[in-house]
């Protein structure tokens, strides 16, 4: 009778590892193929460049090329991807500037899933006038919650531009980088009036 105690004490251990290890919760690295899946997919049928124009006045733009904008790749990953709709190469934003912005989004992975996916944001929202971030700023809550990447253009466009961003989440909203979720962002930004 003893032996069979311990016969029993050591499977019901390996049984408890096997059922929870068949979990249907995705890995971190099972997450991050779905959202590079989702990226490419997404950017296959698009028009992207590579390499960064040598001057800020060589980028197309949707108002030159509509939809055939390319999508310029802006960090050396591929992590964000930039589509110009229209640009304000002389106001430019300084390290340190306040910058007012709207901005739409759609899950990438919903749309590679053929799930329905509704924008969210704040484009729509007149009296919501409070999101922004200070460029290049490392240090305040209200900066770096928004993430790096919606930063990104503004080292080639300034103030009152706009702009389409394919962002995956290492870049994206700091709350949401360990979902691994891609978006497709539209992008606005303005300069504060005092």
């Amino acid at each position: 009778m003893k032996k069979r105690n311990i016969n029993i004490l050591f499977i019901l251990p390996t049984l408890i590892c096997l059922i929870s290890s068949c979990s249907k919760t995705e890995s971190y690295s099972e997450l991050l193929r779905d959202e590079e899946k989702a990226v490419n997919w997404y950017l296959a049928g698009k028009n992207v460049s590579i390499d960064l124009p040598k001057d800020s006045l060589s980028f197309i733009t949707c108002e030159t090329a509509g939809d055939d904008a390319p999508f310029y790749r802006l960090d050396e990953d591929g992590y964000v991807y930039m589509q110009i709709v229209s640009a304000n190469y002389e106001d430019k934003v300084e390290s340190g500037d306040l910058v007012y912005f709207r901005f739409n989004r759609v899950n990438l992975k919903y749309l590679y899933e053929n799930i329905e996916a509704s924008p969210e944001g704040n484009s729509d929202y007149i009296t919501n006038g409070s999101t922004s971030f200070v460029y290049k700023n490392t240090y305040l809550t209200s900066t770096t919650s928004w993430g790096t990447g919606i930063q990104m253009p503004l080292k080639y466009v300034g103030y009152n531009s706009e702009v389409n961003l394919v962002l995956r989440s290492y870049y994206g909203f700091y709350e949401e980088q360990s979902y691994c979720i891609p978006y497709i962002m539209n992008i606005r930004y303005f300069k504060p009036e005092y």
